[in-house]
């Protein structure tokens, strides 16, 4: 795809921000862009076409086995682990996957390897097949488990495991995600000042900073970013530790940001109810479409976007290519280009600056733009 050149008409970028309004109410149904940065000049042309991995082709997964490992917080995280329990539900539904044919288990906060393996190992060995785990955390138990039955196919949110023929990983650019939602919190800050909180300090989130940062940047050189994690690495109670999210949270506005992205997992409820508690500033949630997600209903009206991960889409591509014995059509990764990751519009307050964001995700798709994966 051929690169798509800026304008340089530099007046854009004025005119986005005389035309804004400084309506940053979060009850507002549409979120006027109010931004305080002096904003770069904003790509035009429009967003290029996404594909997709589906098929309209029938499938049939009745004779589906599914076991299914989430990460920390399980299935009611209204983030990650929903996303995942999202794509099982879809294959119920399309694909004839029968209830009594699943199996799901959750990870407890800081659990050991042998842990994870041993609970594996039972999934495989009850029958269950196809396998999926949710999470990175999986890797070195899936590693010993893989090999000891070479005939159950798995998968593997957001890692691979080297060596092992019968693990397929489902991986994907949250930077570039991240990216457009750090456009967004530009664009949508008074203050032109914003924060990005993550559970916890491994590279895995450092992904999401980066993307973020990188995003404020691009449309506001001058914008001034709070970056911190709730928990160091190693401290996996980082993603299921709301009362700690909160906390960080409220360090970040008393400095000053106005706009909070975070990917901290079922932490994020505290993080959405401290900016809600704060008055007058935003939030951006992670994973899922938050604004629709029930277990953080009472925070939709302060968040403006979310930074889609589709996992969702990963997980029942991988059960669909399973029931059809065949997953060479699973992407190498999901990134912008197949809508493995995105922003959402839900609740409109992005609406007035949908098209420039739109032109930055085709900036990225084309090549344009190269999104930064580490911090």
């Amino acid at each position: 795809m051929a690169a798509i050149a800026l304008t340089s008409v530099m007046s854009m970028a004025a005119c986005a921000k005389d035309s804004s309004s400084s309506g940053a109410g979060g009850s507002s149904n549409s979120a006027s862009s109010g931004s305080g940065c002096k904003l770069s000049t904003p790509p035009t042309a429009a967003a290029a076409g996404t594909t997709t991995t589906g098929s309209s082709t029938k499938v049939d997964g009745s004779a589906l086995k599914v076991g299914l490992a989430y990460d920390i917080g399980g299935r009611g995280d209204a983030s990650f682990n929903d996303a995942a329990a999202a794509g099982l539900d879809l294959a119920k539904s399309q694909l004839g996957v029968k209830a009594e044919n699943i199996k799901e288990t959750t990870a407890s906060p800081n659990e050991s390897d042998a842990a994870k393996e041993t609970r594996l190992r039972q999934l495989a060995q009850e029958g269950y097949n196809p396998i999926v785990t949710v999470g990175f955390a999986y890797a070195p138990a899936l590693q010993n488990v893989a090999k000891d039955f070479p005939q159950t196919k798995f998968a593997i949110v957001d890692s691979t495991v080297d060596n092992s023929p019968n693990v397929t990983p489902l991986t994907f650019t949250e930077e570039q995600g991240s990216f457009l939602v750090g456009v967004i919190a530009a664009y949508k800050s008074k203050a032109c000042h914003v924060g990005f909180v993550g559970g916890v300090n491994v590279p895995l989130i450092q992904k999401f900073q980066a993307g973020f940062d990188a995003g404020a940047k691009a449309a506001a050189p001058d914008i001034k970013i709070e970056d911190k994690y709730i928990t160091p690495a190693g401290d996996f109670t980082g993603f299921q530790a709301p009362d700690k999210g909160r906390l960080v949270a409220q360090g970040e506005l008393s400095a000053g940001a106005d706009v909070i992205y975070q990917a901290a997992g079922n932490s994020g409820k505290g993080i959405f109810d401290a900016v809600k508690a704060k008055g007058g500033s935003y939030a951006i949630g992670v994973d899922s479409d938050q604004y629709k997600q029930a277990g953080v209903a009472d925070d939709k009206d302060v968040i403006i976007s979310s930074m889609m991960k589709r996992v969702d889409t990963a997980v029942y591509d991988f059960l669909r290519g399973v029931a059809s014995n065949d997953l060479t059509g699973i992407p190498k990764v999901f990134d912008l280009a197949v809508g493995g990751v995105d922003f959402a519009t839900s609740g409109g307050k992005v609406d007035d600056i949908k098209s420039t964001v739109d032109a930055y995700k085709a900036q990225i798709i084309s090549g344009a733009i190269k999104v930064p994966s580490t911090i």
